[in-house]
Protein backbone atom coordinates (compact mmCIF):
# COMPACT_ATOMS: atom_id res chain seq x y z
CA UNK A 1 0.00 0.00 0.00
CA UNK A 2 1.23 3.55 -0.75
CA UNK A 3 1.89 5.68 2.11
CA UNK A 4 -0.56 8.16 0.51
CA UNK A 5 -2.99 5.98 1.91
CA UNK A 6 -2.00 4.92 4.76
CA UNK A 7 -2.02 5.25 8.90
CA UNK A 8 1.50 4.14 10.59
CA UNK A 9 -0.61 2.45 13.31
CA UNK A 10 -2.16 -0.39 10.85
CA UNK A 11 0.85 -0.09 8.59
CA UNK A 12 3.19 -1.32 11.81
CA UNK A 13 0.75 -4.80 12.01
CA UNK A 14 1.77 -5.58 8.28
CA UNK A 15 5.73 -4.86 8.80
CA UNK A 16 7.85 -7.43 8.46
CA UNK A 17 9.21 -7.05 12.06
CA UNK A 18 5.99 -7.43 13.54
CA UNK A 19 5.52 -10.70 11.46
CA UNK A 20 8.51 -11.89 12.57
CA UNK A 21 7.78 -11.75 15.96
CA UNK A 22 4.38 -12.77 15.68
CA UNK A 23 6.57 -15.79 14.17
CA UNK A 24 8.39 -16.25 17.25
CA UNK A 25 5.61 -15.84 19.70
CA UNK A 26 3.88 -18.80 18.17
CA UNK A 27 6.97 -21.16 17.80
CA UNK A 28 7.70 -20.01 21.59
CA UNK A 29 4.53 -20.99 23.11
CA UNK A 30 4.40 -23.81 21.38
CA UNK A 31 7.83 -24.84 23.07
CA UNK A 32 6.38 -24.60 25.82
CA UNK A 33 3.57 -26.60 25.34
CA UNK A 34 5.56 -29.07 24.06
CA UNK A 35 7.73 -28.77 27.33
CA UNK A 36 4.97 -29.54 29.33
CA UNK A 37 4.49 -32.76 27.53
CA UNK A 38 8.05 -33.60 28.09
CA UNK A 39 8.06 -33.99 24.32
CA UNK A 40 11.67 -31.15 24.60
CA UNK A 41 13.59 -30.09 27.75
CA UNK A 42 11.55 -27.21 29.80
CA UNK A 43 14.96 -25.49 30.00
CA UNK A 44 15.27 -25.36 26.19
CA UNK A 45 11.96 -23.58 26.09
CA UNK A 46 12.86 -21.25 29.33
CA UNK A 47 16.07 -20.27 26.81
CA UNK A 48 14.05 -19.69 23.51
CA UNK A 49 11.81 -17.41 25.13
CA UNK A 50 14.94 -15.38 27.05
CA UNK A 51 17.38 -15.36 23.65
CA UNK A 52 14.37 -15.19 21.29
CA UNK A 53 12.55 -12.39 23.01
CA UNK A 54 15.36 -10.13 23.73
CA UNK A 55 16.32 -10.44 20.15
CA UNK A 56 15.63 -8.19 17.35
CA UNK A 57 15.40 -10.13 14.51
CA UNK A 58 17.47 -9.23 11.41
CA UNK A 59 15.10 -8.62 8.48
CA UNK A 60 17.72 -8.36 6.02
CA UNK A 61 19.64 -10.82 7.57
CA UNK A 62 16.55 -13.52 6.80
CA UNK A 63 16.19 -11.96 3.37
CA UNK A 64 20.13 -13.14 2.36
CA UNK A 65 19.09 -16.33 3.64
CA UNK A 66 16.04 -16.52 2.01
CA UNK A 67 18.06 -16.04 -1.08
CA UNK A 68 19.52 -19.20 -0.73
CA UNK A 69 17.15 -21.45 0.86
CA UNK A 70 14.15 -20.12 -1.22
CA UNK A 71 11.51 -20.38 1.60
CA UNK A 72 10.46 -17.57 4.18
CA UNK A 73 9.88 -19.81 7.31
CA UNK A 74 13.08 -21.92 7.29
CA UNK A 75 14.89 -18.37 6.74
CA UNK A 76 13.37 -17.34 9.99
CA UNK A 77 14.29 -20.53 11.74
CA UNK A 78 18.16 -20.50 10.65
CA UNK A 79 18.46 -16.77 11.77
CA UNK A 80 16.54 -17.81 15.13
CA UNK A 81 19.09 -20.53 15.44
CA UNK A 82 21.87 -18.11 14.83
CA UNK A 83 20.35 -15.84 17.85
CA UNK A 84 18.98 -19.17 20.18
CA UNK A 85 22.30 -21.55 19.15
CA UNK A 86 21.77 -25.57 20.03
CA UNK A 87 18.36 -25.43 21.74
CA UNK A 88 17.48 -23.89 18.78
CA UNK A 89 16.59 -27.76 17.49
CA UNK A 90 14.02 -28.38 19.46
CA UNK A 91 11.63 -25.27 17.92
CA UNK A 92 9.20 -26.42 15.14
CA UNK A 93 9.08 -29.54 16.23
CA UNK A 94 6.11 -31.60 14.73
CA UNK A 95 4.79 -28.66 12.70
CA UNK A 96 4.64 -27.42 9.28
CA UNK A 97 5.34 -23.79 7.83
CA UNK A 98 1.64 -23.11 7.39
CA UNK A 99 1.01 -23.93 10.81
CA UNK A 100 3.01 -20.47 11.26
CA UNK A 101 1.62 -18.60 8.33
CA UNK A 102 -1.51 -19.29 8.91
CA UNK A 103 -1.70 -18.35 12.53
CA UNK A 104 0.10 -15.66 12.18
CA UNK A 105 -1.86 -14.26 9.35
CA UNK A 106 -5.16 -14.74 11.72
CA UNK A 107 -3.80 -12.67 14.32
CA UNK A 108 -2.46 -9.73 11.83
CA UNK A 109 -6.36 -9.56 10.42
CA UNK A 110 -7.86 -10.19 14.02
CA UNK A 111 -5.41 -7.29 15.17
CA UNK A 112 -6.51 -5.32 12.13
CA UNK A 113 -10.18 -6.07 12.41
CA UNK A 114 -9.70 -4.16 16.15
CA UNK A 115 -8.51 -1.28 14.80
CA UNK A 116 -11.52 -1.05 12.09
CA UNK A 117 -14.08 -1.52 14.65
CA UNK A 118 -12.27 1.89 16.73
CA UNK A 119 -12.53 3.06 13.14
CA UNK A 120 -16.11 2.44 12.69
CA UNK A 121 -16.92 3.58 16.48
CA UNK A 122 -15.27 6.92 16.11
CA UNK A 123 -17.51 7.56 12.79
CA UNK A 124 -20.26 6.23 14.18
CA UNK A 125 -19.50 8.99 17.03
CA UNK A 126 -19.65 11.50 14.76
CA UNK A 127 -23.08 10.33 12.99
CA UNK A 128 -24.58 10.46 15.85
CA UNK A 129 -23.68 13.89 16.92
CA UNK A 130 -24.42 15.31 13.93
CA UNK A 131 -27.70 13.32 13.29
CA UNK A 132 -29.12 15.37 16.46
CA UNK A 133 -27.91 18.57 15.59
CA UNK A 134 -29.78 18.51 12.17
CA UNK A 135 -32.69 16.06 13.39
CA UNK A 136 -34.97 18.89 12.80
CA UNK A 137 -33.00 20.16 9.73
CA UNK A 138 -35.80 20.06 6.75
CA UNK A 139 -34.79 19.00 3.36
CA UNK A 140 -35.81 17.51 0.28
CA UNK A 141 -36.00 14.12 -0.51
CA UNK A 142 -35.28 12.64 -3.86
CA UNK A 143 -35.72 9.48 -5.93
CA UNK A 144 -34.41 9.26 -9.07
CA UNK A 145 -32.04 11.90 -8.20
CA UNK A 146 -35.37 14.31 -8.70
CA UNK A 147 -37.62 15.46 -5.71
CA UNK A 148 -39.95 13.11 -3.83
CA UNK A 149 -41.03 14.29 -0.49
CA UNK A 150 -39.38 16.48 2.53
CA UNK A 151 -37.72 14.57 4.85
CA UNK A 152 -34.74 16.14 7.36
CA UNK A 153 -30.97 15.70 7.16
CA UNK A 154 -30.74 14.22 10.63
CA UNK A 155 -32.64 11.02 9.06
CA UNK A 156 -30.10 11.02 5.79
CA UNK A 157 -27.39 11.11 8.62
CA UNK A 158 -29.53 8.28 11.12
CA UNK A 159 -29.72 6.02 7.86
CA UNK A 160 -26.07 6.09 7.76
CA UNK A 161 -25.18 5.37 11.21
CA UNK A 162 -27.59 2.33 11.46
CA UNK A 163 -26.18 0.99 8.15
CA UNK A 164 -22.38 1.72 9.82
CA UNK A 165 -23.86 -0.06 12.70
CA UNK A 166 -24.71 -3.07 10.78
CA UNK A 167 -21.03 -2.95 9.17
CA UNK A 168 -19.54 -2.96 12.60
CA UNK A 169 -21.51 -6.19 13.84
CA UNK A 170 -20.75 -8.07 10.41
CA UNK A 171 -17.41 -6.94 11.20
CA UNK A 172 -17.38 -8.41 15.01
CA UNK A 173 -18.62 -11.68 13.21
CA UNK A 174 -16.30 -11.62 10.67
CA UNK A 175 -13.14 -11.36 13.30
CA UNK A 176 -15.03 -14.14 14.84
CA UNK A 177 -14.70 -16.35 11.56
CA UNK A 178 -11.04 -15.82 11.23
CA UNK A 179 -9.45 -16.00 14.68
CA UNK A 180 -8.00 -19.59 14.23
CA UNK A 181 -5.22 -21.12 15.01
CA UNK A 182 -3.62 -24.65 13.17
CA UNK A 183 -0.57 -26.36 14.92
CA UNK A 184 -1.76 -29.83 13.42
CA UNK A 185 1.04 -30.53 11.37
CA UNK A 186 1.27 -31.76 7.70
CA UNK A 187 -1.56 -32.76 6.07
CA UNK A 188 -3.61 -31.83 9.51
CA UNK A 189 -3.48 -34.60 11.32
CA UNK A 190 -1.26 -34.28 14.28
CA UNK A 191 0.91 -37.45 13.35
CA UNK A 192 3.63 -35.45 14.65
CA UNK A 193 2.39 -33.41 17.21
CA UNK A 194 -0.22 -33.26 20.14
CA UNK A 195 -3.23 -31.39 19.39
CA UNK A 196 -2.65 -30.08 22.69
CA UNK A 197 -0.14 -27.53 21.58
CA UNK A 198 -2.30 -25.95 18.83
CA UNK A 199 -4.70 -25.80 22.52
CA UNK A 200 -1.83 -23.74 24.10
CA UNK A 201 -0.88 -21.60 20.95
CA UNK A 202 -4.50 -20.35 20.43
CA UNK A 203 -5.15 -19.46 23.25
CA UNK A 204 -1.89 -17.23 24.29
CA UNK A 205 -2.19 -15.86 20.65
CA UNK A 206 -6.08 -15.00 21.48
CA UNK A 207 -7.09 -17.25 18.78
CA UNK A 208 -9.50 -20.46 19.13
CA UNK A 209 -8.06 -23.59 17.48
CA UNK A 210 -9.50 -24.88 14.58
CA UNK A 211 -11.89 -27.81 14.32
CA UNK A 212 -10.27 -29.42 11.39
CA UNK A 213 -7.63 -28.29 9.01
CA UNK A 214 -5.72 -29.77 6.20
CA UNK A 215 -2.16 -27.89 6.12
CA UNK A 216 -4.02 -25.11 6.35
CA UNK A 217 -6.55 -23.04 8.09
CA UNK A 218 -10.06 -23.40 5.36
CA UNK A 219 -10.29 -20.19 2.98
CA UNK A 220 -13.81 -19.47 3.34
CA UNK A 221 -13.16 -18.06 6.75
CA UNK A 222 -10.65 -15.44 4.93
CA UNK A 223 -13.09 -15.38 1.78
CA UNK A 224 -15.86 -14.30 4.53
CA UNK A 225 -13.77 -11.35 5.97
CA UNK A 226 -12.47 -9.79 2.55
CA UNK A 227 -15.85 -10.01 1.75
CA UNK A 228 -16.86 -8.35 4.90
CA UNK A 229 -14.42 -5.56 4.48
CA UNK A 230 -15.61 -5.25 0.93
CA UNK A 231 -19.10 -4.30 2.31
CA UNK A 232 -17.91 -1.62 4.59
CA UNK A 233 -15.86 -0.10 1.58
CA UNK A 234 -19.66 -0.37 -0.38
CA UNK A 235 -20.80 1.75 2.92
CA UNK A 236 -18.41 4.31 2.68
CA UNK A 237 -18.45 4.89 -0.74
CA UNK A 238 -22.77 4.90 -0.40
CA UNK A 239 -22.50 8.00 2.51
CA UNK A 240 -19.55 9.84 -0.07
CA UNK A 241 -21.55 9.70 -3.05
CA UNK A 242 -24.73 11.34 -1.35
CA UNK A 243 -22.31 14.37 0.06
CA UNK A 244 -20.96 14.43 -3.60
CA UNK A 245 -24.17 14.86 -4.96
CA UNK A 246 -25.40 17.57 -2.20
CA UNK A 247 -22.13 19.74 -3.18
CA UNK A 248 -23.16 19.92 -6.88
CA UNK A 249 -23.53 23.28 -7.55
CA UNK A 250 -26.86 23.35 -8.45
CA UNK A 251 -27.83 21.46 -5.23
CA UNK A 252 -25.47 22.92 -2.59
CA UNK A 253 -27.12 21.67 0.46
CA UNK A 254 -23.67 20.30 2.27
CA UNK A 255 -20.04 20.38 1.41
CA UNK A 256 -16.93 19.16 2.66
CA UNK A 257 -14.71 21.46 4.83
CA UNK A 258 -12.69 23.60 2.97
CA UNK A 259 -9.63 24.82 4.57
CA UNK A 260 -7.92 28.30 4.77
CA UNK A 261 -5.12 28.12 1.80
CA UNK A 262 -6.50 24.86 0.27
CA UNK A 263 -6.97 25.21 -3.67
CA UNK A 264 -9.43 23.39 -5.59
CA UNK A 265 -8.10 23.40 -9.28
CA UNK A 266 -4.63 24.43 -10.83
CA UNK A 267 -6.53 26.63 -13.62
CA UNK A 268 -9.66 27.59 -11.72
CA UNK A 269 -9.05 29.61 -8.42
CA UNK A 270 -12.98 29.40 -7.80
CA UNK A 271 -13.25 26.02 -7.47
CA UNK A 272 -14.15 23.96 -4.04
CA UNK A 273 -14.24 20.25 -5.11
CA UNK A 274 -15.20 17.18 -2.99
CA UNK A 275 -12.38 15.46 -3.49
CA UNK A 276 -12.15 14.31 -0.03
CA UNK A 277 -15.41 11.55 -0.76
CA UNK A 278 -14.00 11.37 -4.72
CA UNK A 279 -11.28 9.86 -3.17
CA UNK A 280 -13.28 7.76 -1.11
CA UNK A 281 -15.18 6.28 -3.82
CA UNK A 282 -11.87 5.25 -5.64
CA UNK A 283 -10.64 3.45 -2.32
CA UNK A 284 -14.01 1.77 -1.42
CA UNK A 285 -13.32 0.29 -5.38
CA UNK A 286 -9.99 -0.93 -4.16
CA UNK A 287 -11.08 -2.29 -1.03
CA UNK A 288 -14.22 -4.42 -2.99
CA UNK A 289 -11.64 -5.87 -5.42
CA UNK A 290 -10.07 -7.48 -2.84
CA UNK A 291 -13.18 -9.99 -1.94
CA UNK A 292 -12.92 -11.82 -4.98
CA UNK A 293 -9.20 -13.01 -5.29
CA UNK A 294 -10.24 -14.05 -1.28
CA UNK A 295 -12.99 -15.85 -2.64
CA UNK A 296 -10.95 -17.66 -5.36
CA UNK A 297 -8.36 -18.97 -2.54
CA UNK A 298 -11.53 -21.13 -0.61
CA UNK A 299 -10.60 -24.33 -3.68
CA UNK A 300 -7.19 -25.07 -2.84
CA UNK A 301 -6.17 -28.46 -4.23
CA UNK A 302 -6.41 -31.52 -1.52
CA UNK A 303 -4.89 -31.02 1.75
CA UNK A 304 -2.92 -27.76 0.48
CA UNK A 305 -1.37 -25.62 -2.16
CA UNK A 306 -0.20 -22.13 -1.91
CA UNK A 307 -1.82 -20.47 -4.95
CA UNK A 308 -3.26 -18.64 -1.90
CA UNK A 309 -0.20 -17.57 -0.67
CA UNK A 310 1.09 -14.95 -2.91
CA UNK A 311 -2.53 -13.74 -3.04
CA UNK A 312 -2.67 -13.04 0.89
CA UNK A 313 0.45 -11.17 0.98
CA UNK A 314 -1.00 -8.29 -1.26
CA UNK A 315 -4.85 -8.51 -0.07
CA UNK A 316 -4.05 -8.58 3.77
CA UNK A 317 -2.18 -5.72 4.01
CA UNK A 318 -3.82 -3.60 1.25
CA UNK A 319 -7.75 -4.29 2.37
CA UNK A 320 -7.06 -3.65 6.04
CA UNK A 321 -4.76 -0.47 5.57
CA UNK A 322 -6.72 0.71 3.00
CA UNK A 323 -10.38 0.59 4.52
CA UNK A 324 -8.61 1.87 7.89
CA UNK A 325 -7.62 4.82 5.96
CA UNK A 326 -10.75 5.32 4.39
CA UNK A 327 -12.97 5.41 7.36
CA UNK A 328 -10.59 7.86 9.36
CA UNK A 329 -11.23 10.03 6.24
CA UNK A 330 -15.27 9.18 6.33
CA UNK A 331 -14.95 10.35 9.73
CA UNK A 332 -13.30 13.81 9.56
CA UNK A 333 -15.20 14.42 6.28
CA UNK A 334 -18.59 14.13 9.06
CA UNK A 335 -17.36 16.15 11.72
CA UNK A 336 -16.62 18.88 9.77
CA UNK A 337 -19.28 18.70 7.25
CA UNK A 338 -20.54 22.08 6.38
CA UNK A 339 -24.38 21.99 6.30
CA UNK A 340 -26.93 24.59 4.87
CA UNK A 341 -30.28 24.65 6.00
CA UNK A 342 -31.43 27.75 3.87
CA UNK A 343 -30.07 26.42 0.68
CA UNK A 344 -32.37 22.96 1.66
CA UNK A 345 -35.58 25.38 2.50
CA UNK A 346 -34.81 27.05 -1.24
CA UNK A 347 -34.27 24.08 -2.75
CA UNK A 348 -37.32 22.41 -1.87
CA UNK A 349 -39.36 25.32 -2.76
CA UNK A 350 -38.21 25.70 -5.65
CA UNK A 351 -41.06 23.10 -7.38
CA UNK A 352 -43.65 25.30 -5.84
CA UNK A 353 -45.39 23.05 -3.49
CA UNK A 354 -45.05 20.10 -5.58
CA UNK A 355 -43.72 17.36 -2.61
CA UNK A 356 -46.72 17.92 -1.20
CA UNK A 357 -48.86 16.16 -4.17
CA UNK A 358 -49.00 12.47 -2.06
CA UNK A 359 -51.44 14.44 0.36
CA UNK A 360 -53.42 15.74 -2.22
CA UNK A 361 -54.18 12.32 -3.93
CA UNK A 362 -54.34 10.90 -0.50
CA UNK A 363 -57.24 13.50 0.27
CA UNK A 364 -58.61 13.42 -2.88
CA UNK A 365 -59.44 9.12 -2.89
CA UNK A 366 -60.63 9.91 1.08
CA UNK A 367 -62.93 12.29 -0.34
CA UNK A 368 -64.40 9.30 -2.51
CA UNK A 369 -63.05 10.07 -5.57
CA UNK A 370 -61.38 7.25 -7.38
CA UNK A 371 -57.28 6.64 -7.22
CA UNK A 372 -56.99 7.09 -10.88
CA UNK A 373 -59.04 10.42 -11.53
CA UNK A 374 -57.30 11.59 -8.38
CA UNK A 375 -54.19 11.19 -10.04
CA UNK A 376 -55.28 12.72 -12.82
CA UNK A 377 -56.38 15.65 -11.36
CA UNK A 378 -53.38 16.08 -9.76
CA UNK A 379 -50.64 15.75 -12.11
CA UNK A 380 -52.12 18.12 -14.87
CA UNK A 381 -52.05 20.52 -12.12
CA UNK A 382 -48.23 19.41 -11.04
CA UNK A 383 -47.37 19.74 -14.79
CA UNK A 384 -48.22 22.71 -14.55
CA UNK A 385 -45.29 23.56 -12.00
CA UNK A 386 -43.10 21.90 -13.89
CA UNK A 387 -43.70 23.36 -17.09
CA UNK A 388 -42.82 26.77 -15.20
CA UNK A 389 -39.68 25.24 -13.55
CA UNK A 390 -38.41 23.90 -16.52
CA UNK A 391 -38.29 27.82 -18.38
CA UNK A 392 -37.66 29.89 -15.29
CA UNK A 393 -35.52 27.42 -13.14
CA UNK A 394 -37.94 28.13 -10.52
CA UNK A 395 -41.33 27.20 -10.40
CA UNK A 396 -43.39 30.55 -11.42
CA UNK A 397 -47.05 28.92 -11.03
CA UNK A 398 -47.80 27.66 -7.44
CA UNK A 399 -48.78 23.94 -6.86
CA UNK A 400 -51.69 25.24 -4.45
CA UNK A 401 -53.10 27.77 -6.07
CA UNK A 402 -53.49 25.59 -9.35
CA UNK A 403 -55.42 23.13 -7.20
CA UNK A 404 -57.53 25.94 -5.90
CA UNK A 405 -58.58 27.03 -9.23
CA UNK A 406 -59.50 23.69 -10.24
CA UNK A 407 -63.23 23.12 -10.25
CA UNK A 408 -62.78 19.57 -10.27
CA UNK A 409 -60.43 19.42 -7.49
CA UNK A 410 -62.64 21.84 -5.38
CA UNK A 411 -65.39 19.72 -5.83
CA UNK A 412 -64.28 16.95 -4.19
CA UNK A 413 -62.11 18.89 -1.54
CA UNK A 414 -62.83 22.48 0.17
CA UNK A 415 -60.07 25.10 0.50
CA UNK A 416 -59.37 24.57 4.11
CA UNK A 417 -58.81 20.91 3.29
CA UNK A 418 -56.46 21.51 0.92
CA UNK A 419 -54.76 24.13 2.65
CA UNK A 420 -53.95 21.69 5.31
CA UNK A 421 -52.42 19.34 3.48
CA UNK A 422 -49.20 22.05 2.92
CA UNK A 423 -48.11 21.67 6.25
CA UNK A 424 -44.53 20.54 6.49
CA UNK A 425 -45.28 18.88 10.05
CA UNK A 426 -46.64 16.71 8.37
CA UNK A 427 -43.74 15.05 6.50
CA UNK A 428 -41.48 14.99 9.98
CA UNK A 429 -43.96 13.77 12.59
CA UNK A 430 -42.18 10.23 12.88
CA UNK A 431 -38.63 11.25 12.99
CA UNK A 432 -38.49 10.92 16.67
CA UNK A 433 -39.55 7.14 16.70
CA UNK A 434 -36.75 6.79 13.29
CA UNK A 435 -34.30 8.41 16.00
CA UNK A 436 -35.15 6.10 19.23
CA UNK A 437 -35.08 3.00 16.77
CA UNK A 438 -31.54 4.08 15.95
CA UNK A 439 -29.87 5.75 18.97
CA UNK A 440 -32.07 4.85 21.66
CA UNK A 441 -33.64 7.77 22.31
CA UNK A 442 -35.04 11.11 20.58
CA UNK A 443 -33.32 13.88 21.62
Amino acid sequence: MIPRYARPDMVAIWSPEQKFRIWFEIEAHACDALAELGVIPKEAAKTIWEKGGAATFDVDRIDEIERETKHDVIAFLTHLSEIVGPDARFVHQGMTSSDVLDTCLAVQLTRAADMLVADLDALLAALERRAFEHRDTITIGRSHAIHAEPTTFGVKLALAHAEFQRCRERLVAARAEVATCAISGAVGTFANIDPYVEEHVAKAMGLKAEPVSTQVIPRDRHAMFFAVLGVVASSVERLATEIRHLQRTEVLEAEEYFSPGQKGSSAMPHKRNPVLTENLTGLARMVRSYALPAMENVALWHERDISHSSVERYIGPDATITLDFALARLTGVVDKLLVYPERMENNMNRLGGLVHSQRILLALTQAGVSREDAYRLVQRNAMKVWESYHVAGSATVDFLEELLKDEEVRKALPEEEIRKRFDLGYHTKHVGTIFRRVFGREA
